[in-house]
């Protein structure tokens, strides 16, 4: 068993945090001034994980397949994208605000209680969504009675989200940040998008908006699309690029931003019940395939079917595969039926024609679509999550990242035994030259061998390649492999065959 199984979800996290920031994985954006929250950097270990994942998810949904293409679309669009698309009057999540702390909070994040005691409630608890909140919110309540010296039976405890709390109630839940009641606000809504302007003059004219999403733009260039590219319905526009959200509480490191970066496909199909709902199974399928390929550990992967009554109003259905972070289950991919709403929304706001016309059929319509929407950032953060280990060696504790070597930021890593022998230098170095060809490699000549594989280890290279004397006879060098510590002697003709038959997976 993996020894992260045995730490604590904050223990893990923090790990996972002091490793990305200590090898340069991410860094806090604009740290040497403070930082500001919500934003983070990737370093260069980080840019290449990235990367990865999107090439891999690239390859694996546009190029192929045959009913689907790419697009690049545009960070700011005319304003009235988001009018029509229902962001500029509705995108908004409730906040709270505790008025001695000034912390602010989501109001559909925050949860609370009355605390009954043999029919008599004492006391209201409050505290925020996580993992284990039933627990810890009982700990909450009998803590509450302790103090007020209250005899009698605790009563089960009804968590409730506070955008259900009654008018009258408000002034009785306590502040998580505080504990004393009466300090929170009622919810009121909070637009999450990035205002900017366009221009010379900032002025209402020129007010536009950073996206909060890449959906739009591929509605946006639906009918582009379809005049410049010979598709057919079904078929997929698939696009990687930036949104940003204002954030009320962004938290848990990588999970929720205010920057990120989306993978998402809209994938047109016509309107028939069946066609839509098998479409949606086999998106939600092959999603979840998809994410065990690239890495992710499978006891920890999930679903959750959005019930009717909280669905959009455009929406036949959402499921949203679910992964087990150390700070509680949450979403990780959504796949959304969204029907005809965003066609139909931009075809009635800009006057232009969106309809699809089918030729076999003679028929014209605007198709519905079927929408798997991922952020890069939680695959990352996911993939940290599953990758991280500690296993003992030789009678010492070592941490590493069991990446699969497609994801993996570093490939391979080539040693000479010693730095102060030039012909193993330069057989290192050129071994080094050949597969740098081909995807990245590092070379390190400093400190023991043992510290160097550690050093590989902890950013996850899945191959390490020692050049030692009896490599000098033989063209010969030994191959280490990164999960079992595993060595065997491989010729320098075979090292780029079987390195790249690993990375292509």
């Amino acid at each position: 068993m993996a020894a992260q199984s045995k730490k604590s979800p904050n223990a893990l996290m923090e790990k996972l945090v002091a490793l990305c920031k200590r090898r340069g994985f991410i860094f806090p954006s604009s740290e040497i001034y403070g930082g500001i929250n919500g934003f983070f950097d990737y370093g260069p270990l980080g840019v290449e994980v990235k990367k990865n994942i999107k090439d891999r998810w690239w390859r694996d949904f546009v190029q192929r397949r045959e009913d689907i293409i790419g697009l690049d679309a545009s960070i700011i669009m005319n304003p009235e994208v988001w009018v029509a698309s229902g962001h500029v009057g509705g995108f908004s999540d409730p906040m709270v605000d505790c008025k001695v702390s000034k912390m602010r909070y989501r109001a559909d994040h925050l949860f609370f209680s009355p605390v009954v005691v043999d029919g008599e409630t004492i006391g209201y608890i409050s505290l925020l969504e996580g993992e284990e909140m039933e627990d810890a919110a009982e700990k909450m309540a009998l803590e509450l009675k302790r103090k007020l010296a209250i005899q009698g039976n605790l009563e089960p405890l009804e968590l409730k989200e506070f955008t259900e709390a009654r008018e009258d109630e408000y002034e009785l839940i306590p502040s998580p940040a505080t504990g004393k009641p009466g300090s929170l606000t009622p919810p009121r809504e909070f637009n999450m998008m990035f205002q900017t302007h366009v221009g010379p003059l900032q002025d209402s004219s020129s007010v536009a908006y950073l996206r909060p999403e890449t959906a739009q733009g591929i509605f946006t260039n639906f009918k582009n699309v379809l005049d410049s590219s010979r598709v057919k319905v079904p078929f997929g526009i698939a696009q990687i690029g930036k949104a940003f959200r204002n954030e009320i509480t962004p938290r848990n490191f990588l999970f929720r931003s205010r920057e990120f970066e989306q993978m998402e496909i809209e994938y047109f199909i016509d309107a028939e019940e069946e066609t839509w709902k098998g479409s949606y199974r086999e998106w939600i399928d092959t999603c979840m395939a998809w994410l065990k390929t690239i890495g992710l550990s499978e006891d920890r992967l999930s679903e959750y079917i959005h019930p009717e009554e909280k669905l959009s109003h455009y929406s036949k259905g959402t499921t949203d595969i679910m992964f087990a972070f150390p700070f509680g289950v949450q979403e990780l991919w959504g796949i959304a039926c969204r029907g005809n709403f965003d066609l139909t929304q931009h075809e009635k706001h800009s006057g232009k024609n969106l309809q699809y016309f089918d030729e076999a059929a003679k028929d014209k319509y605007i198709p519905h679509v079927v929408e798997p929407s991922v952020g890069v950032d939680r695959i990352f953060l996911a993939l940290l999550v599953s990758a991280y280990d500690e296993d003992e060696i030789d009678g010492e504790t070592r941490s590493l990242l069991r990446f699969s070597p497609a994801i993996a930021p570093i490939k391979a890593a080539v040693f000479p035994l010693v730095k102060n022998k030039p012909e193993l230098v330069e057989l290192a170095r050129s071994i080094y030259r050949e597969l740098s060809l081909d995807f990245p490699v590092f070379y390190d000549a400093s400190g023991a061998i043992g510290r160097r594989y550690r050093r590989q280890d902890e950013i996850g290279t899945p191959y390490c390649i020692t050049v030692d004397f009896d490599s000098l006879e033989d063209s010969s060098v030994t191959l280490r492999e990164r999960d079992t510590a595993k060595q065997e002697r491989v010729r320098v003709e075979d090292l780029l065959g079987i390195i790249r038959d690993q990375v292509q997976g």
